[in-house]
């Protein structure tokens, strides 16, 4: 999936493909940003100009809105930012497709000991307001981390995460409420 058509997918699970959709790309900052990533995270890849062009335009969205993703952060698409403010997440840092993230949410690395690394994200993940998932861990796809969640263990797929430390349960769909306008992949 090439960059625009990524973008387009970010942007449908913001506005759900109406007539809003002017409104978002004009005034919805989360989605300004997630653009901005988009075209960063494509240039990384190509000649040092575009790159360097995209990085500081990258870097003051994140002062002006308290986002800080890098470029070099993968994401598929149908990425979703809900409020602005306080989301940071690891450069190695892997997140599937359909992602919701609510402010204050932390996707960091451990630097020493079994868990060193980043985290692995699946797909159609909501994160709540202030969770933190840490360490090099996999969360499976359907996963719901409820606010305030702190999560340094494997999820498996279908399940609600929740408290500090973190406890799972399992549930299938878990999530069926929580994302909106899920982006569904057009298989050639």
């Amino acid at each position: 999936m090439n960059t625009i058509e990524t973008i387009k997918s970010d942007l449908f699970r913001v506005s759900g493909g109406g007539e809003n959709s002017i409104k978002h790309i004009l005034f919805d900052p989360e989605f300004k940003y997630v653009a901005l990533y988009r075209c960063a995270h494509s240039a990384i890849y190509g000649n040092k100009f575009k790159k360097v062009i995209w990085r500081v335009l990258l870097k003051r969205a994140s002062i002006k809105y308290g986002y800080e993703i890098a470029p070099e952060c993968v994401i598929g698409p149908g990425l979703r930012l809900i409020h602005r403010g306080g989301v940071c997440i690891n450069p190695a840092a892997v997140l599937g497709e359909n992602v919701t993230i609510f402010h204050g949410v932390t996707i960091g690395s451990t630097r020493r000991g079994k868990l060193k690394g980043s985290p692995t994200i699946g797909n159609k993940v909501w994160i709540g307001s202030n969770a933190s998932i840490v360490g090099k861990i996999a969360i499976g796809d359907d996963v719901l981390i409820a606010p305030n969640s702190y999560v340094n263990m494997d999820v498996p797929s279908h399940s609600v995460c929740l408290g500090n430390p973190a406890r799972i349960f399992n549930k299938e769909n878990a999530t069926e409420y929580y994302l909106d306008n899920i982006c569904e992949r057009q298989e050639d």
